[in-house]
C-alpha cells in the first residue's frame, strides 16, 4: 500500500523526490546516532515524524523499511533477525502515532511546525514504548512476568529517550519551519494534509 501511494505521489508531483530523499537522509542520519542500551538495543532518535508530516506515515513505512535494511546489511545495526521487530516498532508505530499527533495539534490550531516537532516527540517515545514492550516479550523476567519486564525496560530507556526525544522534536521543528519558510506556497503544497492558509 505505502509503495502505491509513493508511486503515485512521485508520479503527480516529481518535485516530492526531493522530499523523498531528505526524509530518507534525516531517517537514516538520526537512527544512525545510538547510544548503547539494554539487552543489546540502542537509544536513538528517529526521524520518522519529519518523513510522515512530508509524506504521510503509509510512504514513510516503506522508507523506514528501506533504511533498516541498508543499514542491517551493510552497517550491520539492528540485523536481519530483529529486522522485523524494528520495522514495526520504528516503521509502522512510529509513522502512524506521529500522524495522529500531528493531525490533532493542527485541529487545535498549532503551526505546522510545533505541530511536527510534537509529532516527532510522539512518535520516537511511542516507538520505544513499543520497543519495551517486544524486549519484555522476548525476557520476561521470572518473579514480575512481562509487566514487570515492561516496567523495567521503560525505566531504562527513559533516561536516555526523553531527552532524545525531545531534541528531535526541537531539530523537527526546526526543519519544517525553515521549509516553509524557504519555499512558501511551494511547500505547503507539499506537505502532506496541510491546509492552504498554514504561515
Amino acid at each position: 500500500r505505502g509503495g502505491r501511494r509513493l508511486a503515485r505521489r512521485l508520479e503527480r508531483q516529481p518535485e516530492a523526490r526531493l522530499l523523498l530523499v531528505a526524509a530518507g537522509a534525516v531517517t537514516f542520519l538520526f537512527s544512525a546516532l545510538k547510544l548503547p542500551s539494554v539487552a543489546g538495543s540502542s537509544s536513538h532518535p528517529t526521524g520518522t515524524a519529519l518523513g510522515t508530516v512530508l509524506l504521510g506515515p503509509s510512504v514513510m513505512s516503506v522508507l523506514v523499511g528501506i533504511v533498516l535494511l541498508f543499514k542491517a546489511l551493510l552497517l550491520a545495526h539492528g540485523g536481519l533477525t530483529t529486522l522485523g521487530a524494528n520495522l514495526f516498532a520504528m516503521g509502522i508505530a512510529g509513522p502512524w502515532l506521529a500522524a495522529g499527533a500531528f493531525q490533532l495539534q493542527r485541529r487545535l490550531g498549532l503551526s505546522t511546525g510545533i505541530a511536527a516537532g510534537g509529532a516527532a516527540i510522539i512518535a520516537n517515545l511511542g516507538t520505544y514504548l513499543v520497543t519495551a514492550i517486544q524486549l519484555a516479550l522476548a525476557f520476561p523476567q521470572a518473579s514480575t512476568g512481562i509487566r514487570g519486564s515492561i516496567a523495567s525496560f521503560v525505566g531504562i530507556f527513559a533516561w536516555t529517550q526523553v531527552p532524545l526525544a525531545i531534541l528531535e522534536g526541537i531539530v523537527t521543528t526546526i526543519i519544517v519551519r525553515h521549509l516553509l519558510t524557504r519555499l512558501g506556497d511551494r511547500a505547503i503544497q507539499l506537505l502532506a494534509r496541510v491546509p492552504a492558509t498554514v504561515k
